[in-house]
C-alpha cells in the first residue's frame, strides 16, 4: 500500500495511536511494539507511530492501517529523524509516513528541513510529518514541502512553554492560518476529553501515546494519585 496525499483524507477526525517503548524497559522488543499496534487498531486506531526500523517492519507485518515510522537518535536538540540518512532508513523498513523533527533547528547532516523533505520525496513514496515546536516552525515545514503537521515538539524547544495537556492554543493558531496541510495533534494528550479539545482547537487527527501504550506511566498516575 502506497499512502497518497489524498489518502490522508481517511485520517480525519481519527485517532492515531503511538506505540512506543524506551531503552532498558520490558515492552521494548520489535514484536512487542506490532503487537501493541494491532492491539489498537482493534480498538479504533486509524494509523499507528511507532520508533525503530525492527518496530515499523513488524508493525507493518501486524496492521493494515498506516504506519507512521521515526528513529530517535540521541537525546537532545534535534533526535527525532535528524538526518537525512535515517529518515530513509525508516521509508526503507516500509513506514507510509515518516516523522522528522520539523524545527527550524540545525540538522545534524547539515542539510535544510526542505533538502530532507525533498530527499525523502525523490527516494521513497514515503510522506512526511514535520513534528513542529511551534506556529513558526509550522509554517516553515509547509513551506519546505511536508505533507503533514504534527505538533509533537511544542513545549520541548524552547520556543513555547510546556503545557499540562495539550498545546490547544498553537493548535488553534496553526488552524485558524489554514496552512493547507493536515494538522496533527500530538503531546500531552491524556484524556479523551483531551483529545476532543484537540479536534475541537482544529486538529485534523489526533495522536496519543503514553496514555494508551505506556504501562509504567499510567500505572505511576494511579499510583500517585492513590497516595496522595
Amino acid at each position: 500500500m502506497i499512502l497518497t496525499p489524498d489518502g490522508l483524507e481517511a485520517l480525519r477526525s481519527q485517532l492515531i495511536v503511538s506505540c512506543q517503548a524506551y531503552p532498558g524497559e520490558p515492552m521494548r522488543d520489535p514484536r512487542t511494539t506490532g503487537q501493541v499496534a494491532a492491539s489498537a487498531v482493534i480498538g479504533g486506531a486509524a494509523a499507528v507511530r511507532v520508533q525503530g526500523l525492527a518496530d515499523v517492519q513488524f508493525t507493518r507485518a501486524a496492521v493494515e492501517v498506516p504506519v507512521i515510522g521515526l528513529w530517535k537518535d540521541g537525546h537532545d536538540g534535534v533526535f527525532i529523524t535528524p538526518a537525512l540518512r535515517h529518515a530513509l532508513a525508516v521509508a526503507n523498513a516500509g513506514a507510509h509516513v515518516v516523522a522528522i523533527d520539523g524545527t527550524r533547528r540545525t540538522r545534524p547532516d547539515g542539510l535544510s528541513l526542505k533538502q530532507t523533505v525533498d530527499g525523502i520525496h525523490a527516494a521513497s513514496h514515503a510522506l512526511v510529518m514535520a513534528d513542529c515546536g511551534s506556529f513558526a516552525d509550522a509554517v516553515a515545514a509547509v513551506e519546505a514541502g511536508a505533507d503533514l503537521i504534527g505538533t509533537t515538539l511544542a513545549g520541548y524547544t524552547g520556543e513555547r512553554a510546556k503545557t499540562d495537556g495539550p498545546d490547544l492554543e498553537l493548535l488553534a493558531e496553526i488552524a485558524g492560518a489554514g496552512l493547507g496541510k493536515p494538522l496533527i495533534a500530538e503531546g500531552r494528550i491524556h484524556t479523551p476529553a483531551q483529545a476532543r479539545q484537540a479536534l475541537d482547537a482544529g486538529a485534523f487527527a489526533v495522536v496519543v501515546g503514553t496514555a494508551i501504550t505506556h504501562p509504567a506511566s499510567i500505572t505511576s498516575w494511579f499510583r500517585g494519585a492513590m497516595d496522595a
